[in-house]
C-alpha cells in the first residue's frame, strides 16, 4: 500500500511538471506570436511610407471584363512609361499621379471606349488594404498602402496591381522584381532585422507562417 501511496505521489508531481512545462512553452509561443506580429506591424508601417502601389479593379470577373483591365492597366502604364519622370522619392511620384490623374483618367476613357464599352472609370490615389504579396526575394507584407487605384465600372471584378515606386511595373509587370537601387532604397528606411524580414529568406517564410498575423 505505502509503495502504490508513493508511486501515485510521483505520477502527480511528473503530471504538474509536464502541465506547468507546456504552460510555459505556449505562453513563450503566444509571446514570440505577438512579438513578431508587432514587428511585421512596425516594418510594414515603413515600407508603406515609402511605396505606392498601382492597383487596377475590372468591372466584373467575365472573361471580357478581365480582359478590358489588362489592356487599361498596359494602356495607363504604357501612357506613365512615355511621361512619369525618374523619382528620386515616392513623394515625387505620388506628386505626379496627382497632377496627372485627369491625363491618367483619360487615357483609360479612351481605351475603354475604344474596345466597345461605356463603363465609367473613376482614377484616383487612395490607400488600400492589400495582402502579401513576394517581387522576387522581397515581400510586401499585408497592410494599408497608399496607391493609384483605377476602378472601372462596379469594379467588382479580380485585380490587377504593382508597385509604381520603387518602379516594379515598367521592369516587368508579371515576374516584377525589386532592383538592386530599389533594395538600397529599402535598406534606408528599415533596420536591419526588417530589411531580412522582407527579403523572403526561407527562414522568415517558415516563422511569417507559423508565427504572423492569422488574417
Amino acid at each position: 500500500m505505502k509503495i502504490n501511496v508513493n508511486l501515485n505521489h510521483y505520477r502527480n508531481q511528473i503530471c504538474v511538471i509536464i502541465a506547468v512545462s507546456i504552460s510555459i512553452l505556449l505562453t513563450g509561443c503566444v509571446i514570440r506570436k505577438q512579438e513578431l506580429n508587432e514587428k511585421i506591424q512596425t516594418t510594414q508601417t515603413k515600407l508603406a511610407a515609402e511605396v505606392l502601389r498601382f492597383h487596377v479593379l475590372a468591372n466584373s470577373d467575365s472573361e471580357a471584363d478581365q480582359e478590358l483591365k489588362l489592356k487599361v492597366k498596359s494602356g495607363i502604364i504604357e501612357y506613365m512609361q512615355g511621361q512619369l519622370p525618374e523619382a528620386d522619392s515616392v513623394q515625387e511620384t505620388k506628386e505626379w499621379v496627382k497632377a496627372n490623374q485627369q491625363e491618367l483618367t483619360e487615357t483609360a476613357e479612351s481605351i475603354i471606349q475604344e474596345e466597345g464599352y461605356d463603363y465609367p472609370v473613376e482614377v484616383m490615389v487612395t490607400t488600400s488594404y492589400f495582402p502579401d504579396k513576394t517581387y522576387g526575394d522581397v515581400t510586401f507584407p499585408a497592410g494599408q498602402y497608399e496607391n493609384l487605384r483605377v476602378e472601372i465600372g462596379e469594379a467588382a471584378g479580380q485585380n490587377w496591381w504593382c508597385v509604381l515606386y520603387p518602379n516594379l511595373c515598367f521592369i516587368d509587370a508579371t515576374h516584377a522584381v525589386v532592383s538592386e537601387e530599389g533594395k538600397e532604397d529599402l535598406q534606408e528606411v528599415l533596420d536591419e532585422e526588417e530589411y531580412e524580414m522582407v527579403t523572403a529568406t526561407s527562414e522568415f517564410k517558415i516563422k511569417w507562417y507559423f508565427f504572423g498575423d492569422d488574417e
